[in-house]
């Protein structure tokens, strides 16, 4: 890509992937299929849907944003590594195949190198609810022949896997479960809408603290996925990185209000309507200084864009990571853009310039790779990103979109590219 151009137009965003996969695990709890809207067309989408069908389930894409999941009487109860380690929200299946099978073998995921995101929680929520899990050969193995049983759990941190895959269990436990200082994310609520139409009882959702009243069976259901809050904030911030003009279709500001007032303070103009919201910039970000927390905090996915921002911001930001210790490798990157940043521990001293210097760069995750795409729209000279499949686990065409929006950016063969199968 080439920097210099000034973002404008309008940009649509989908489902959220985060919602997304956990929506496509949770078809596992009832036999027949279950319709999910507004799927994203992305890598990762992918990977969960050949996950399923090796589950034994029939997974078909009807348009670019449909997807139906059509689940056996029984599924399989084995999900093997060469598909979970390219993918770590597989582990949400752990959940829902155990509450239906009374069983799972799952192995030990992989995923994004942004830090350690242990198990703990999720085993012990499982444990509490009656299951065993044992870790064997690379696979947490969980058993709860007699089924699971309502319990109070408490989550040492508002983890959104952990919570996910508690709640999962739990709707077809008998008895009551409650989950506190639970994660309280729009993708967790939206996993629950989904759940409460197969005919779970839930309550709390949104809350810290969410109340499960065990069913017999739930049955399939029809579901549209809530729009991607990091998409938007994607779009959001290269509006303000570029002074342009931006409106994000579908993008549902109250999902990400840390995050658009951080651009208000940077200098942006947020215009809210029914169908979105707007950007508009007319100069030079300020910086702002950001600290990552679970939700509502400021989102950690947004955390490598922010940084970008603030890398050509008039002043000096400190970025506080405080969720994925290795989220800041991606900085090492950034530097080779020119960017003045040094770090101390999880946190980050980012002195802006204004200008960056294009150069081959590498994405080390998914956000990490949107944030260097943004740093080369303002970067002088030609940025080349590679590694771009990691771009593609979170963002269906992101190079389409910017262009769309007038960046000068092409989408080159990739010789590392990371395929499905």
């Amino acid at each position: 890509m080439a920097g210099g151009a000034r973002l404008a137009g309008s940009v649509r965003v989908t489902g959220a992937k985060n919602s997304a996969l956990k929506l496509m695990a949770a078809a596992l709890l009832a036999p027949g299929e279950t319709v999910l809207r507004e799927v994203p067309r992305i890598l990762d989408v992918d990977i969960m849907g050949e996950l399923l069908r090796r589950l034994g389930c029939a997974v078909t894409q009807e348009d670019d944003t449909t997807v139906r999941v059509d689940v056996p009487a029984r599924p399989r109860v084995e999900a093997d590594y060469d598909l979970v380690r390219r993918l770590r929200a597989s582990i949400c299946v752990l959940g829902p195949l155990l509450a239906r099978c009374g069983e799972a073998r799952v192995a030990r995921p992989g995923g994004d190198n942004i830090g350690s995101r242990g198990l703990d929680l999720h085993i012990e929520g499982l444990v509490k609810l009656g299951a065993t899990v044992e870790s064997e050969h690379g696979f947490l193995i969980a058993t709860a022949p007699r089924g699971l049983t309502g319990a109070q759990i408490w989550l040492d941190f508002p983890s959104v896997g952990a919570t996910e895959n508690i709640l999962m269990a739990a709707v077809l436990a008998r008895g009551t479960t409650v989950i506190d200082n639970a994660a309280r994310e729009p993708e967790i609520v939206d996993l629950c809408e989904l759940l409460s139409k197969m005919g779970a009882k839930i309550g709390g959702a949104g809350t810290s603290t969410i109340e499960i009243h065990g069913v017999e069976d739930l049955q399939p259901a029809d579901h549209t996925t809530v729009p991607d809050r990091i998409v938007a904030g994607t779009y959001a911030v290269a509006a303000a990185m570029t002074q342009g003009d931006v409106t994000i279709v579908n993008g549902r500001a109250e999902h990400l209000e840390i995050a658009l007032d951080k651009l208000t303070s940077a200098g942006a103009h947020v215009e809210r309507d029914a169908d979105g919201f707007r950007v508009t910039m007319d100069r030079r970000p300020k910086a702002v200084d950001i600290v990552t927390l679970p939700y509502p905090g400021f989102a950690t996915d947004l955390q490598p864009q922010f940084a970008a921002l603030n890398a050509i911001a008039e002043g000096t930001a400190m970025v506080t990571e405080n969720i994925f210790e290795a989220r800041f490798v991606f900085l090492q990157e950034l530097t080779r853009l020119g960017a003045n940043v040094r770090t101390e521990g999880h946190h980050a001293i980012v002195r802006g310039i204004e200008r960056l210097s294009g150069a081959p760069v590498r994405a080390t995750d998914v956000r990490a790779g949107a944030g260097l795409v943004l740093a080369g729209l303002v970067a002088d000279g030609v940025t080349t990103v590679s590694d771009v499949y990691h771009i593609d686990r979170g963002y269906a065409d992101l190079p389409g979109d910017l262009r769309a929006l007038g960046a000068d950016i092409v989408r080159e063969p990739d010789p590392d590219y990371f395929p499905v199968s």
